[in-house]
C-alpha cells in the first residue's frame, strides 16, 4: 500500500513567527516549521537525528536550525547534518497560498 502524498493546510504565515520554531503534528508525524529572515518557510522532521533533540526549540540562523540539546547545525534545506556530526533529517515541502502555509505530507 502506496501512502499518498497531499497538501496540507496548516496556519496563517502571519502566526508563524520568523526565526522561531513551532511544533507541528500532522498524519503522526511531529514536523518543526520555521519562517526564515528571508521570508522562506521550511518544515523538517522535529527530532535530531543524534539524540531525538526538539529540532522546534532550536535556534535558527540562516538556512540553519542548531539543536537545543547538543548544538548539532542542520540544514533546513537538505535536511543534512553540519559535519563533522552525521546524519539526516526528513524535508517537508511547503508552499504559501493565499497567506497561508501548507505542507506536503
Amino acid at each position: 500500500m502506496t501512502a499518498t502524498l497531499e497538501w496540507n493546510k496548516i496556519m496563517r504565515l502571519a502566526d508563524l513567527p520568523k526565526q522561531i520554531g513551532k511544533e507541528v503534528h500532522l498524519k503522526g508525524k511531529s514536523i518543526a516549521l520555521f519562517h526564515l529572515s528571508n521570508g522562506e518557510v521550511r518544515a523538517v522532521a522535529n527530532s535530531c537525528p543524534h539524540q531525538n533533540g526538539p529540532l522546534a526549540e532550536g535556534i535558527v540562523s540562516g538556512e540553519y536550525v542548531f539543536c537545543p540539546l547538543h548544538d548539532w547545525k542542520i540544514s533546513l534545506v537538505t535536511g543534512e547534518v553540519q559535519k563533522p556530526d552525521n546524519g539526516c533529517v526528513e524535508v517537508y515541502e511547503t508552499q504559501i497560498k493565499d497567506d497561508y502555509i501548507y505542507i506536503m505530507v
